[in-house]
């Protein structure tokens, strides 16, 4: 083969073949294919795409361009859940333990936060103590024991993606659909999943900002997983507005925990029981979705995932005291309002806007090498369609920082973030649309 007559027969709008896409990322890892050729064929994907075989082959070449993780020695069907990032998303830290609590077990890999969004294991470190890094005997050992881990990615799984992606983000090929749910389900196959759902976001604080670009990518993705036989659903949600109110890692922790204690915010709430309720049925432990959404509705409410959330973190050498006392978790050191510029209806929250603050505010990351301060970040205290008068707080910043040009700056960006209108406005809807191998069901 030569890689030039690949570019052509993509350029060409022809298909590959399984082979063919293989032997040409298995040369692009190893570095027999040079950058320069691997950019063309993939601006050629861009404007060609690929059919669902073609991603599917891509996807599966891959997850064995490294480590795959044999979860075989676990019993049980294994249900991973993939968020496609945004702010104020805490559903890992509560869907986790509410599936493990109902049976099906967890054995997650997760990552770190980089620019507006928040990364998993971020947030787990803010509890004091808690170890992301196990063996992967400690890590299969644990999901037998107590039905749940969560520890940071492999260093070497899916290497063809960490390569491609890079030279995607440079090329300007990063929005192309089959590329993205090619790079999302190699990681997720990797890991090990018998089964997929996907939280797949739309909107301003998300990278998918169209409903029918968000639907295309979920579409690539059933697909992926069904070529392939591991069955996978997506969730299609709303990232117009932060999820929860709480961004920032011990903040979200506290969230977190508060919902898991039956008090935290409505739509945060929500969509975990819907996420949870997916991959409890997929596990196979009820006969129906509305099945599995009863069970997972009243482990929540029984404190059984609370419960769970306390064994996890301390299997995982974490102070389990944070669930009874969250003041243990890292604390700001101020807590400054932010008040609103005057009366009327909040319109618009702009939720990347805000988790660009909390990242300025040290909560996040701009480049991998930055160091995080896990206390800090910012509180909502209205959410689109809320009535507000001038004056009222429309948020609370949380740092460690009291230098006055900053904090007026940090306040004047926060209130940015922020639109109004004179008329009230109605609540944003929280999920669209539910997408399995049956089609597209819209809510």
């Amino acid at each position: 083969m030569r890689t030039v007559d690949l570019i052509h027969k993509k350029r060409n709008g022809g298909e590959l073949s399984r082979e063919e896409i293989a032997w040409l990322i298995d040369g692009y890892v190893k570095g027999a294919i040079p950058d320069y050729q691997v950019s063309a064929w993939a601006m050629a994907i861009y404007f060609q795409g690929m059919s669902a075989r073609e991603t599917a082959d891509l996807t599966m070449a891959m997850a064995a361009s490294g480590d795959q993780v044999d979860l075989s020695a676990i019993p049980g069907v294994k249900v991973d859940k993939h968020s496609t990032g945004g702010v104020g998303d805490t559903t890992t830290l509560i869907v986790a333990p509410l599936v493990a609590a109902a049976g099906v077990p967890v054995a997650k890999m997760s990552g770190r936060g980089l620019g507006h969004t928040g990364g998993t294991v971020d947030k787990l470190e803010a509890v004091p103590g808690f170890q992301v890094e196990r063996s992967k005997e400690q890590f299969l050992q644990q999901v037998r024991d107590i039905g749940i881990a969560v520890v940071g990615q492999s260093g070497n799984l899916t290497p063809a993606d960490k390569k491609l992606y890079g030279l995607r983000d440079v090329t300007g090929t990063v929005d192309s659909i089959p590329l993205i749910a090619s790079s999302i389900m190699s990681k997720k196959i990797a890991s090990g999943a018998d089964r997929i759902v996907l939280d797949v976001k739309t909107g301003k604080g998300a990278f998918m900002k169209t409903l029918d670009d968000a639907v295309a990518l979920a579409q690539a993705m059933v697909g992926i997983g069904t070529e392939v036989g591991r069955e996978t659903v997506a969730v299609i949600t709303n990232m117009d507005e932060p999820l929860g109110p709480s961004i920032g890692n011990a903040l979200e922790v506290k969230e977190a925990l508060d919902t898991l204690r039956g008090e935290g915010p409505a739509e945060l709430t929500e969509l975990c029981l819907e996420l949870a309720a997916h991959m409890v049925f997929l596990g196979g432990l009820t006969d129906s979705y509305d099945g599995a959404l009863g069970r997972v509705t009243e482990l929540l409410r029984s404190g059984a995932a609370l419960d769970k959330f306390r064994q996890f973190i301390e299997a995982q050498e974490g102070d389990g005291r944070v669930v009874a006392d969250p003041d243990r978790l890292p604390q700001a050191a101020f807590r400054i309002e932010v008040p609103a510029p005057q009366d009327g209806y909040v319109a618009e929250i702009d939720a990347e806007s805000l988790g660009v603050t909390a990242m300025l505010l040290g909560a996040g990351r701009a480049t991998k090498e930055d160091r995080i301060d896990l206390a800090v970040g910012l509180k909502l205290a209205r959410r689109v369609g809320d009535r507000v008068q001038a004056g009222e707080p429309l948020a609370v910043l949380y740092t460690n920082r009291n230098e006055p040009s900053e904090t007026e700056s940090m306040i004047g960006r926060t209130v940015a973030a922020f639109k109004f209108a004179s008329q009230p406005v109605e609540r944003l809807k929280l999920m669209y649309a539910v997408i399995s191998k049956e089609g597209v069901r819209y809510l």
